[in-house]
């Protein structure tokens, strides 16, 4: 569905997960005026994490991660600009440049554009066969790809968009090798216990896991035919996955004079520092609570639909300071983690259960205090984490907390 709406009182940019909710947001809370929803992508809203979970995997069809079934967008007068990317920005006039040349003005604008996949900068990265995950039609390629039969991958990345392609990869039959440049996997956002248990279990499900290990070039001539590692062994492969991070995709905005370096800064009410611009998800770096104040860019589906509300409500005069708990997921093989606060700059941690068990959860503290919860297979703990960490609580008595016996609800 598209649109040839040329104006519109709020323009949103970006139809994933944050673009989605705040239009959502806004007609829940009785915006009435016009909303026009600009995309690179030419799907309308869908889920973005299933893309290297159970879209990859054939579990779920296209119809069953769209955000809204399609006659949505229509029904509560949302318009669809599809296949098209803002290139600037006009702060003064209100206006954004399409890359078709066309101009869409706006009254107001809410940035969701998310971020481009971090992309691999070695020889040969640009040869067919190489995969990013970040929107259906890299994972449709995918799927095409282990559809022409390839058997054997590389996946570069050891962080969740690679662990969770890996699992999918092995599922489905492939061979699969995980590279991961730094010593352990998951080593900016969890600690050694969740890493540690990672990398046996995928072991234990056939990866082969290199650990302190990079790539120095994708080896082939018309398409992949295998990765050659920093130790010059060459690994062969019909197909290569990437997964290294993503790079905020906030060009049009800097480029236009808002403040920002590692993503676009914004305020409390998701305010960037032009003139009725707001910024949501994860290009949006703020001043986190629950990281201590510090600035932050968070890349998760919560982020984005809190910062969403948070956005909505402002424009509608019901301002209230961005303030929900961090919460992430993931599923891999048939374990699913669930985390609940930020584990940023922790001093300690407490193992509660036995990861033998696949059942346990990993508490981080600082300064003695509960920060963050890593859980696997232990949904009461995730919960009940939720809510400890939202009542502000203080310090508690590791032994207590190593206590699967005490139910953390008792710890508030």
């Amino acid at each position: 569905m598209t649109s040839t709406t040329d104006t519109a009182d709020v323009v949103i940019v970006g139809t994933g997960h944050g673009g989605a909710q705040a239009a959502i947001a806004l007609r829940q809370h009785g915006f009435a005026g016009s909303i026009l929803m600009i995309g690179r992508d030419r799907a309308p809203p869908y889920e973005r994490p299933p893309l290297s979970k159970e879209y990859l995997a054939g579990d779920k069809g296209f119809e069953r991660i769209m955000i809204r079934p399609e006659t949505f967008w229509a029904e509560k007068d949302i318009a669809l600009r599809l296949g098209a990317a803002v290139t600037a920005i006009d702060p003064a006039a209100h206006r954004l440049t399409l890359n078709d040349g066309g101009e869409v003005g706006y009254g107001t604008l809410i940035w969701s554009g998310g971020g481009d996949p971090r992309r691999l900068p070695v020889p040969g990265a640009v040869l067919p066969g190489v995969f990013y995950v970040r929107d259906k039609g890299d994972a449709d390629a995918m799927m095409q790809a282990l559809a022409d039969g390839a058997r054997r991958a590389v996946v570069i990345g050891g962080g969740y968009i690679g662990l969770e392609a890996a699992a999918v990869l092995r599922k489905l039959g492939c061979a699969v090798t995980l590279v991961e440049m730094l010593p352990r996997l998951l080593a900016r956002v969890a600690g050694e216990e969740l890493s540690d248990f990672y990398a046996a279990e995928h072991r234990r499900q056939g990866v082969d896991v290199r650990l302190a290990t990079g790539v120095q070039a994708v080896l082939g001539t018309e398409k992949v035919t295998g990765v050659r590692l920093d130790d010059g062994e060459e690994v062969p492969c019909d197909m290569v996955v990437v997964g290294i991070g993503i790079v905020p995709a906030v060009g049009p905005l800097i480029a236009a004079g808002a403040a920002g370096s590692s993503g676009v800064d914004v305020d409390e009410y998701c305010r960037t520092t032009l003139e009725d611009v707001y910024a949501i998800g994860d290009c949006a770096a703020h001043a986190n609570p629950f990281a201590g104040g510090d600035v932050i860019r968070l890349e998760s589906v919560q982020n984005a639909h809190d910062m969403a509300n948070t956005a909505a409500k402002a424009i509608m005069g019901e301002g209230r300071p961005y303030h929900a708990l961090p919460w992430f997921w993931s599923n891999q093989y048939d374990l699913k983690l669930q985390t609940a606060g930020l584990s940023i700059g922790f001093d300690a941690t407490v193992l509660r259960g036995d990861p033998e068990s696949r059942k346990f959860t990993v508490v981080y503290l600082k300064e003695g205090r509960p920060i963050a919860f890593d859980c696997v297979g232990t949904m009461k703990d995730y919960v009940q984490a939720r809510k400890l960490l939202e009542s502000g609580c203080g310090r508690i008595d590791p032994a207590q907390l190593a206590d699967p016996e005490v139910a953390l609800k008792d710890l508030v």
